[in-house]
């Protein structure tokens, strides 16, 4: 007898889990029925600031699988179908044909939650006001390019200072917007550690932003016609504008669990076990909604990133599908291009370290992407944060120009092996004069930091 799985959510992890299930079994043995209340499946929203820029010419180069592809691939995508309740003792969901404004409870086997996270939007006098933007989906990507078509606004202020609100500064930046940004904290990126984010602001500053540090957004001035004018914040001094980007992160979207029944863990997001299932046996998830545990802190934390959202996602459909999978966790790894700076992170900063109880030693080194005499170097910092005594490494963050970010990834492999600084040193890592120094920035790095932890015992 056939067996029905439900799918809330149709990008990364939703679908990621739709297809895995489909491989392990055929449509005779399960039925796929996936809801998505936008107009797009299967897209790269981390590749939305750079269609904003003009540097991916097309829009649909976003998109890695539309939904006459699932459907192809035997997945029934019911598009602007919104599930507004869930009922797990009938399985049942309640869904909203969004353009039709028809209702239907719609029956389940399985359930799959991927509904995603929700921007920070707070509310501010004239927030709704025309010419105001989030940018989480594909869909506020395309309503922000229209405006900027439609308006040709010359001064824009970007709300917040974190990865997508800087990325979105540098996309305006690129279209010949005057950009300012406002931020509440001391330095933009508040993952970083002081020290390196001072190197982002200055990027920022040295590709014409204004930004302005440790400023409270109160709201906004608006025209008779209902477009945005100006940002106020704390100082007192308006800022003019003709369009607002609002960046102030996401929220794991859990209304749909809560209500359910189903258990919101302590950071926030729907708590899963390793193999991504819920506290109800026939509900998993995955994606931005959801937990994962961090293996540094050894808790659960809640990170919006396509990385860990498919990676949950081919988790839980494999387990939907019969086999059997485990996702082991996240050590916090991200970056991002900050106008000409490539920025990235992994584990912990020292302010986190220190708050999860680690007694810390770090060090900061700047060198080259390339040998020294090799032309087109660019320089790189890089900060390592490792245990006192024990030298483990606990964290890297890294600030530089081309070539630098993606050093990230020998940190984060590291910090999976729980490798100490010392036993990084000796990491047998390439070397050519047009790809790296002989001593790696990595190793340099990774060779302060064990001087530091010998120092210190």
């Amino acid at each position: 007898m056939s067996e029905r799985l439900v799918v809330v959510g149709g990008d990364a992890a939703g679908m990621a889990a739709a297809a895995q299930a489909r491989r392990r079994r055929d449509v005779d043995t399960l039925e796929i029925l996936a809801f998505e209340r936008g107009r797009f499946t299967s897209y790269s929203a981390c590749g939305i600031p750079y269609w904003v820029a003009g540097v991916v010419p097309d829009r649909d180069m976003l998109i890695a699988r539309s939904p006459a592809e699932h459907r192809a691939r035997g997945v029934d995508v019911r598009m602007r179908h919104e599930v507004i309740g869930i009922d797990p003792a009938a399985g049942t969901v309640q869904v909203v044909d969004l353009d039709a404004g028809s209702e239907a409870a719609v029956g389940f086997d399985h359930l799959m939650l991927a509904t995603g996270a929700v921007p920070v939007r707070p509310d501010l006098p004239g927030i709704d006001a025309e010419g105001i933007h989030g940018i989480q989906t594909l869909g506020d990507a395309e309503r922000l390019r229209d405006d900027l078509a439609r308006h040709r606004p010359d001064r824009a202020v970007i709300v917040g200072g974190g990865y997508i609100g800087l990325e979105v500064a540098g996309a305006l930046l690129a279209r010949g917007l005057d950009v300012t940004v406002v931020h509440v904290h001391a330095h933009p990126i508040a993952s970083l550690d002081a020290d390196m984010g001072t190197l982002v602001a200055g990027a920022l500053r040295d590709a014409g932003a204004d930004l302005r540090a440790c400023h409270r957004v109160e709201g906004f001035d608006v025209d008779p016609g209902g477009r945005v004018t100006a940002v106020h914040t704390d100082t007192g001094e308006p800022i003019p504008a003709g369009l607002v980007v609002l960046g102030l992160g996401v929220q794991p979207d859990v209304e749909l669990a809560r209500r359910a029944g189903i258990e919101i863990g302590p950071a926030g997001g729907v708590a899963v076990d390793r193999r991504c299932r819920t506290s109800n046996d026939a509900v998993w998830s995955g994606g931005d909604c959801s937990e994962k545990f961090h293996r540094v802190r050894q808790e659960p934390v809640a990170i919006a990133l396509g990385t860990h959202a498919n990676k949950q996602g081919r988790v839980a459909g494999i387990n939907l599908g019969g086999g059997y999978a485990t996702f082991p966790g996240v050590v916090g790894t991200a970056a991002t291009k900050v106008c000409g700076a490539e920025v990235a992170r992994t584990g912990l900063t020292e302010e986190e370290a220190e708050a999860a109880g680690f007694r810390t030693v770090s060090e900061t080194v700047t060198s080259t992407t390339r040998a020294g005499y090799y032309p087109e170097a660019s320089s790189l910092t890089v900060k390592v944060v490792a245990e006192h005594r024990s030298g483990r490494l606990l964290g890297a963050q890294i600030v530089g120009e081309e070539g630098a970010a993606k050093r990230i990834d020998v940190f984060a492999t590291a910090l999976w092996n729980t490798m100490t600084v010392d036993e990084l040193i000796n990491v047998d890592l390439s070397y050519a004069p047009p790809v790296a120094p002989l001593w790696d920035p990595v190793l340099i790095a990774a060779r302060k930091a064990w001087q530091a932890v010998e120092a210190a015992m």
